[in-house]
């Protein structure tokens, strides 16, 4: 199963799916590739018809089942500077390089690979696939999958997301909110400036706002976390606005992100903010400009994985890897959507975060073998 596992992620890496981009054609291989192993499937288009999900079953059809889950989507390599071609597979020493080498085209390749060895008739569960698109800006495209997963018949008890871990066993996460809040002003000459309303000086204000909320987190720590940090943490990662050193900013804009221990603190920040916006920052900047605003758009809230007593992905997972405990992690995956539904949800697949999003993204073959172990030793307990 290893070297068909290499082979397909060999054929997966070619395909250039940057979020911004189209993801149809790796969903229509896998597609392909699933229904040839006797899978039934469904392609879940997304509202511009350039990108898709797929949700597939192997075995009986039924509720509950197993799902395996990764998302197709990649980051850009624009501005990195390779030393292979990207949407190639190379390998040396034991590594194999390519765009979404580890994240996460690794374990979607391990999957479809079991997918394929699999003797579906002795499935005595539903096997579920899930290959979502855009996790990478926000998890769109597993936020429509799990809203619709009921109508197709594919509630799974266990979802096991590839997200690369060192197959590490990872059964919590903070939630991901990302934010771009925007402020209109009122350019004119920076030698008058009380008589404009400068957008980047409320921007840097706003921002002096968020790192007051960010201090005042670190005294809401739940007694039970165990994240590290322990706390929501805020982060600002643009700030963008003006056009000159002699003119009064009239547009400014600044993207931001929490992440959240618990959905409580999300709620703390965002009402804080908006009670700063309508009582200080609105009032003085339309006493000079009455059309002047600030604005704050929600690119995407992912809620958090929650660590649970009970896990019984957590203990399958164990089980088949020999693993003696698991851990949280600070980065995030789809894994709280799926929570939402009432699955139990773990988190582990090959390859380390460490190389996720950089030049020369790789995962070794060792880790992809013991992937493979672990899925074989899950078709073994499904009677596959």
């Amino acid at each position: 199963m290893l070297e068909r596992s290499v082979d397909i992620l060999r054929e997966l890496i070619a395909f250039q799916t940057v979020s911004t981009d189209n993801n149809l054609s790796m969903i229509f291989c896998l597609k392909d590739r699933l229904e040839a192993a006797g899978a039934t499937c469904v392609v879940q288009d997304d509202e511009t018809g350039t990108k898709a999900n797929l949700v597939a079953r192997l075995g009986p059809d039924g509720p509950g089942g197993i799902m395996l889950s990764g998302h197709t989507d990649v980051v850009p390599v624009a501005d990195q500077d390779w030393t292979t071609d990207p949407w190639k597979m190379a390998e040396r020493d034991g590594l194999l390089y390519g765009r979404g080498a580890c994240d996460m085209k690794g374990f979607i390749a391990a999957a479809v690979a079991l997918a394929e060895s699999v003797a579906a008739d002795d499935l005595t569960r539903p096997l579920l696939f899930a290959f979502t698109h855009d996790e990478e800006t926000g998890c769109l495209g597993a936020r429509r999958l799990v809203g619709q997963l009921e109508g197709f018949g594919h509630t799974p008890e266990i979802v096991i997301i590839g997200e690369p871990t060192d197959m590490r066993i990872i059964e919590g996460h903070k939630g991901c909110y990302e934010y771009t809040t925007r402020f209109t002003g009122l350019e004119g000459h920076g030698s008058l400036p009380d008589a404009g309303v400068n957008a980047a000086e409320y921007a840097a204000r706003y921002v002096g706002k968020l790192l007051e909320l960010r201090e005042a987190l670190k005294g809401r720590v739940p007694e039970t976390s165990r994240f590290e940090p322990p706390w929501t943490t805020i982060n600002v990662g643009r700030i963008a606005g003006g056009v000159a050193q002699n003119v009064i900013a009239g547009k400014a804009e600044i993207d931001w992100e929490m992440r959240p221990v618990v959905p409580e603190d999300a709620d703390f920040v965002k009402g804080a903010l908006a009670d700063y916006v309508r009582a200080e920052l609105l009032p003085a900047m339309q006493a000079v400009h009455p059309a002047a605003s600030v604005e704050m758009e929600t690119l995407g809230e992912v809620v958090g994985l929650m660590p649970m007593d009970r896990n019984a992905a957590r203990d399958l997972v164990a089980e088949l890897t020999g693993a003696n405990g698991a851990d949280l992690v600070a980065f995030g995956t789809e894994a709280g959507l799926f929570q939402g539904l009432g699955a139990d949800v773990v988190v582990c697949g090959p390859g380390s975060i460490a190389q996720a999003h950089k030049p020369d993204e790789y995962v070794s073959r060792e880790q992809m073998g013991q992937c493979c172990a672990m899925l074989e030793r899950l078709a073994a307990r499904l009677g596959g």
